[in-house]
């Protein structure tokens, strides 16, 4: 796994915005006070500020993007200060390809690493498998959803929600995503990490797991300070 502040191999360049399509599974989970989610992979000087009265674990297909499609796999611990207002900040993003790491860290500062993902469906649900080097990341389960398909539309989320932030190479990108879709509730199984990898979430209280169909998204052009 190439490391955030390494150099990455030469890509073609896809400049925002962009307009994705997919699916996606979203784990809303509280963290005990202290734990070292909470801070796992967050810039030193970011780490004192996070505040998390719920975090979020999301994987998601990309069946369509500008840069080709790829899968991904990404944890918002909380919200962080960012100049004079707080913001959700994602910590750690692995994805299936070169193409997104390196126009999502030129686009949003998005600190995306490559890794390999294995996702399968059954009858009883979906199993994801992140691995780097052969070494695995993490291991996910969930059952297949139930109940009512629900709306869904970031157009809900109140703006200092929505809009998130990140900090890379002494800059600060601005970006509130939008998306419509719809969803389902579903229930995660099981789910083990590496720590030196990636936050190790086996301590956390699972507030809801769902199963997003069908969205629309779209990535604005970052607002960028510094």
């Amino acid at each position: 796994m190439l490391a955030s502040n390494e150099s990455p191999p030469e890509v073609p360049r896809f400049p925002a915005p962009w307009s994705l399509r997919g699916h996606a599974w979203m784990v809303a989970l509280r963290l005990p006070a202290g734990d070292p989610a909470r801070t796992a992979f967050v810039p030193a000087d970011l780490r004192a500020t996070v505040k998390s009265a719920f975090a979020v674990l999301m994987c998601v297909v990309y069946d369509e993007a500008p840069c080709g499609p790829y899968r991904e796999l990404l944890f918002i611990p909380g919200t962080m200060h960012f100049g004079d207002a707080r913001h959700p900040s994602i910590s750690r993003i692995l994805v299936s390809t070169w193409d997104s790491v390196v126009n999502g860290r030129n686009n949003w500062g998005i600190p995306k690493d490559r890794a390999d993902f294995d996702w399968t469906r059954s009858e009883s649900g979906d199993h994801w498998r992140v691995t780097s080097e052969g070494r695995e990341v993490c291991s996910l389960e969930f059952t297949e959803p139930t109940g009512v398909r629900l709306p869904l539309s970031t157009a809900w989320v109140p703006r200092g929600l929505g809009t998130l932030a990140q900090r890379r190479d002494g800059r600060t990108y601005y970006y509130r995503p939008e998306a419509t879709g719809s969803l389902r509730l579903c229930r995660l199984r099981r789910w083990c990490f590496d720590p030196e990898l990636f936050p190790d979430l086996s301590r956390a209280t699972v507030l809801t797991a769902a199963r997003i169909e069908g969205f629309e998204m779209v990535f604005p052009v970052a607002r960028v300070v510094g």
